[in-house]
Order: structure tokens, then sequence, then C-alpha cells
């Protein structure tokens, strides 16, 4: 690349309109409704907190600057901590954020009386995780989740043995070996769908036994990858890596992570950017309410922000970059929170599962009530399924949860006295919650994303190999990306 530019010539320019993009967070269009509600209620105040720097558009004229060194579009945690760090390399950084809010897909919100987190809720591996140290820096409060204190229900209400537990968890030991072998033995890639057709065909199940196999790839992956196995790569969808230790949530909710990489940046909220023009004498980035101006320009918009062409780069990206944005898909795992006057279930173990007639409905919940104290129970429905009930009314997404409920614990349990319902794949700061691998495309997609065109760079979940669809590969790409550009532009 020639750049014509340096900071100091930059610096020297005067203010120019500039610009756009749909300003990503990954917020959540969800609509949220409780009985005391006639309506969508208003975000609570952890859902957009309160930092100075961090103005919304009140209708006022808004004479702050609009050139800046660089331009940072979205304020999710990649982009937040791309800033934070640019900053810290003493570049002038403004942060466009299409929402009203900071946080994107970590989005904390309180509207049922306590800290709910609608996107991201847990650090995955605290250890050598920066999010831990992050934590750690605020003293922010986590608890362990421990996937083991877990109790099953069968299709028709009754508790599994002990021996049906083992059974379960066999099955899907001897379908992952078998996916691992096919892994090293396929010549072309297939679907995982592919992969579990073929191991069904080479044995009997009764009705109950194809139940639990489904029930437990569901939860095990459709739910961890936000996707149908149909749309999972037999070769590549585990691609990704891990890291080690416990994984914990947070009682006050990750909006304190937010709240810390936020503090001191300027950050101007409901900017949709719409278009981002690009040559070697700098960037613009156009939004509803205005033109912004810089050298350089990050992206950090979800994948699915991208898929949808929502933003219009000007020139158009190149054909290797639309094309792994192409091949990558976008997953969806939505979240039912049900609050309750009173606690009817089982109080011991963190997790509930119930394996469902049909396949991946309401088959995960996570227990509040031994891990925070509260009577909330949250359903997790991922893939096809989660994004059917997008369409449905909050009463009806409701009613079905607690048809399952109530196959477990009877038909005498209370209504819940309130609910959050999230609608990531209908979300258009997201359109879906995480990026994963379906058929054909790899983990090289990831890498083709992070790559800079010209003076546009780019960062989030879906831009980081190693841990795409996690909150530390976001923060993780947010710190590659600011290196890169004081590497190139320093």
């Amino acid at each position: 690349m020639n750049k014509t530019l340096t900071r100091r010539d930059f610096l020297k320019m005067t203010a120019a309109s500039l610009g756009g993009l749909i300003a990503a967070g990954c917020g959540l269009l969800t609509q949220t409704a409780t009985p005391l509600a006639s309506g969508p209620t208003e975000e609570a105040a952890s859902a957009s907190p309160s930092v100075p720097s961090a103005q919304a558009d009140s209708g006022a004229p808004d004479n702050r600057p609009r050139t800046a060194e660089v331009i940072v579009i979205g304020a999710g945690m990649a982009g937040l901590t791309a800033a934070r760090r640019l900053r810290g390399l003493d570049y002038d950084v403004i942060v466009v954020e299409g929402r009203d809010r900071m946080g994107g897909r970590t989005w904390t919100d309180s509207q049922l009386g306590v800290p709910l987190d609608m996107g991201a809720s847990w650090i995955h591996g605290v250890n050598k995780n920066p999010l831990t140290e992050l934590a750690d820096s605020i003293n922010a409060e986590r608890v362990v989740t421990d996937y083991d204190s877990l109790t099953r229900y069968k299709a028709d209400g009754t508790p599994l043995t002990n021996q049906e537990d083992t059974d379960i968890d066999a099955l899907f030991e001897q379908f992952f070996a078998q996916v691992e072998f096919w892994q090293e033995d396929l010549d072309d890639d297939v679907s995982l769908q592919e992969g579990l057709n073929m191991f069904i065909s080479n044995k009997r199940f009764s009705e109950e036994g194809m139940r639990n196999l489904l029930y437990a790839v569901n939860t095990t992956l459709e739910h961890e990858y936000g996707a149908d196995v149909s749309d999972l790569s037999l070769w590549e969808f585990d691609q990704d890596g891990e890291l080690n230790g416990d994984d914990v949530i947070f009682p006050k909710g990750y909006v304190q992570l937010v709240e810390a990489q936020a503090e001191g940046l300027d950050i101007r909220l409901n900017q949709i950017v719409r278009r981002v023009e690009y040559n070697n004498d700098g960037v613009k980035v156009i939004t509803d309410s205005g033109e912004y101006s810089a050298q350089v320009a990050l992206v950090t918009v979800p994948l699915g922000v991208l898929k949808r062409g929502a933003i219009t780069f000007a020139p158009a990206l190149p054909k290797w970059k639309t094309e792994s944005i192409g091949r990558l898909n976008m997953g969806v795992l939505n979240k039912c929170y049900l609050k309750f006057s009173e606690i009817f279930w089982d109080t011991d173990s963190h997790l509930l599962g119930y394996v469902s007639a049909e396949k991946g409905q309401w088959c995960e919940w996570l227990n509040h009530a031994p891990l925070l104290g509260q009577p909330i129970l949250n359903g997790f429905n991922a893939g096809a399924f989660g994004l059917e009930i997008e369409s449905w009314s909050d009463e009806e997404i409701v009613a079905s949860a607690m048809q399952t409920l109530r196959t477990i614990y009877g038909e005498s349990i209370p209504d819940p006295e309130g609910w959050a319902i999230t609608r990531w794949g209908h979300d258009p700061f997201a359109f879906g919650s995480y990026s994963h691998i379906p058929p054909f495309a790899s983990g090289e997609d990831y890498d083709a994303l992070a790559k800079p065109v010209g003076n546009i760079f780019f960062a989030g979940e879906a831009t980081h190999r190693d841990f795409p669809s996690t909150v530390h590969g976001a923060y993780l790409s947010g710190i590659r990306a600011a290196d890169e550009i004081e590497e190139e532009w320093k």
C-alpha cells in the first residue's frame, strides 16, 4: 500500500466530512415484555452505561470535531478494546456506534430487576484469558458454572436415571469419535448432518435412543456454535482453540467490562454508518447524521452486517475478502429469561436438560437459583428453532417454554411474573449471535476477514481464527488491529 499521509500530515488537515457504516456493536433488536408492561420497556441504566464520553444524539446540534486519526466503527468489545489501545498509543480516536448504547453483543439488561446478560454471558476459560485480567482490575464478581451440575429429564418429564445419563454421554462420545475419524479420512468436506446421518445408518436406534442422540448433538454442538449441524462443516467446525480453566458468569453483568473499556473514550452513539469511502488520502465514514473523516478506519461490525451488505464500501472490498464473508455464516443462540415469584424447580443443579420429543426445543436451561440466588430460569434455543421463534410473539414464546416446564414440574406451577427474550437473528446491528464455519468454508476465511484493505482495518470475533464466537476473541482482535494500525501508520 502506498500511503501518502503520515500521522503528522493528517493532524494538519482541517476537519472534513465523511461517511458511513452500520455502526456495529451488536445489541439485540429484541422485544422484551412483562405482564406489567404495555409494550417494550425502556432499557435499564445498566444496558446503557453512563460513561461521560459516550454521548447519544439528543437532537441538538453536535459541534464536536468529526475528524480524528482513527475512526472505529462499532462500540462492542473489539471496537472499545482497539480504541482504548490506540488511545494508549497516543492516537486521536473517535468511536461511532449505531445503537443507543455501547457493548454490542455484550449487553446487560435489568428490566426484570436484576442484571441479565442478553448476549455474551461467560468468560470461557479463565486461565490466561485477557478478560480475567480486565475483570480483576475492576474487582468484578464472578461465579463459576459447573457443567457437570446437570439434571436431565425425558420427553415425558421424568428424570433420567444415572445409567441413562451415562448412556447419553457415551453415545455422544461414540459419535464424536467417529466425526474425528471422518475429519482425517474423508477426501471432501460434508456437513456435520451428513456425518450424523452416516452414524445413525450404521446403528439401530429405538425412538428413545434417537431422541437421546439428537438431544446430545443439539446441546453439545448446536448450542456451542449457534447453528444446526446441517450448517456446520464436518472438517472445520471445531478448528477453533480453547482456553483452560473454569467458565464464569457475572452476577452484576458483562456491562462492567464494557464500561471499563469505554472509560475516557470519545464514543458517538446513534451513528448508523451507511458508507465507507477510502483512498490514499484518508477515509470518510458516512452516517445517517453526518460524516467523519480520518486517516484510518477500523471496522468492527459483526459478520452478519457485512454479509447483508448493510455498509457500502467505495471502492468495493476485494473479491478475496467478500468471498470469505460469503462463505462464513452467522448463527443464532437465543435466550428466554423467565422470572417467577417462587422457586419450584431443582435448586442444586446449575443446568437443567430436557430431552425433547422434537429436536432442539427448550433442551437446555441455566438455573439462576443456585448460581445467583434468583427465581429465574434461562432457556436457550439455537439454530433453526432459535430463529423460527423470533417471529412468534413474546406470549407465544413464553407459552412454549412453559409447556416444557409444566411437562417436567407439573401443571400447577405458576406463570412467570416477567420475561426477557432475545431475537438476535433479526437484529439489524448483528443479524445473528456469532460466527461459525459451514461446509466448504475454513479457518482461513477468518484470517481473510482480519486482513486490512488499504487503510481499512478489521476486528471482531469473526476475525479471530483461534477464538471466534467469544468475547475474548473479540478483545484480542481489537488488540491485534490496533497494533496493525500502529505498525502501518506510525
